[in-house]
């Protein structure tokens, strides 16, 4: 075996069914008195409802938590954290809301208790997103890394159809990347292994059948493993795509990323040939770039980033500003590739070894 580095992120994690009856418990043991709740404006509902589990610990909700976590909304968040005299958050939703409450987090160091309704899984990582200006900037803290993860199956069961393929496929992406990243180790090998398996046998049964407790808790649960995978190793080209275009043209984050990995795959299957064949043998595909497409296409998710509202002759741009800062990555990012990859990924092409 070959030497390797493993460092373990600190973190407690409520993992069942009914598992938000725990939340006073759970902010008790943090010491929290004076809780913020987010959430997106379309979960301001649901936030209310989960809030009754915390009782007057809640001082206070903030309801427009926004898609790749702008800086102007955090520092809206962050008034009401001061005026409200908050000694810790509870984030209530997807990536958005979970990106928002680690934004404050970095900011003031306050705990934070992250309650997922979608499969993004970056609750379990210590990386914060912030978009400013038309570009997405990644950052890595231990302020960032949530101190309590509350999964509660039941409450992804009214998650739709297509909302919890795209959310799958994007925590997908992130066990993908850690198969081959600069820093992989045994350890998150195995992780990874395990969580594309369980999304990637959870996902056709939650299409044929929305309310399978199994197939959601199974989903759920390789969401989280994907997420520790993402927040243990270093990112490579797939995500530094996806930042570029999500900061340039706020496409939606999970439906983008379904869109963009399986072109990423292709682009370094050459680079990384034991990755993919692990990747390959967890989905049960021979090959894996075109078996992400195949299963995402069956899910019903959109493979077009015109369609997702990508601008017509912006692929060059994306590339050039991709290209400008560049994460590692086992294949050296070209720009002719690139262009070739971000040009199929745009139409809609199914994805090809370039």
């Amino acid at each position: 075996m070959e030497s390797f580095v493993y460092t373990a992120n600190p973190g407690r994690v409520i993992f069942g069914s009914g598992t938000i009856s725990r939340l006073g418990e759970e902010a008790d043991r943090l010491g929290a008195k004076r809780l913020l709740v987010l959430s997106t404006p379309e979960q301001e509902s649901q936030a209310q409802d989960i809030s009754a589990h915390l009782g007057a610990r809640v001082v206070g909700i903030f309801s427009n938590a926004t898609m790749h976590t702008p800086t102007n909304v955090t520092a809206d968040a962050m008034k009401l954290v001061d005026a409200l005299q908050a000694d810790a958050v509870v984030a209530i939703g997807g990536g958005s809301t979970t990106g928002l409450g680690k934004a404050i987090a970095y900011r003031t160091d306050l705990p934070q208790i992250v309650v997922p309704t979608t499969y993004a899984g970056s609750e379990a990582t210590p990386i914060l997103g912030e978009t400013e200006g038309g570009r997405k900037v990644t950052k890595s803290d231990s302020r960032i890394l949530p101190e309590v993860i509350v999964y509660d199956v039941d409450l992804t069961l009214s998650l739709p159809v297509l909302m919890s393929a795209t959310s799958g496929i994007n925590a997908i992406a992130h066990a993908v990347e850690a198969l081959y990243a600069r820093e992989a180790n045994p350890i998150i090998s195995m992780m990874a292994l395990e969580g594309i398996a369980a999304i990637a046998r959870a996902l056709p049964q939650i299409k044929e059948n929305p309310g399978d407790t199994a197939a959601r808790s199974d989903a759920l649960y390789g969401a989280w493993l994907c997420g520790i995978c993402l927040g243990s190793v270093g990112m490579a080209l797939h995500h530094k795509l996806c930042h570029t275009l999500g900061g340039m043209f706020n496409l939606p984050h999970a439906a983008m990323h379904t869109t963009v990995l399986p072109h990423a795959v292709a682009y370094n299957a050459s680079a990384a040939p034991a990755a993919m064949a692990a990747l390959g043998r967890a989905l049960g595909v021979a090959d894996p770039a075109r078996g992400l497409f195949d299963l995402s296409k069956r899910l019903g998710a959109t493979m077009s980033l015109k369609d997702l509202g990508m601008p017509d002759g912006s692929v060059g741009a994306a590339v050039e500003q991709a290209m400008s800062n560049a994460y590692w990555n086992p294949r050296t990012p070209e720009s002719e590739g690139l262009t070739e990859l971000l040009g199929r990924a745009f139409r809609g092409d199914a994805p090809e070894k370039i």
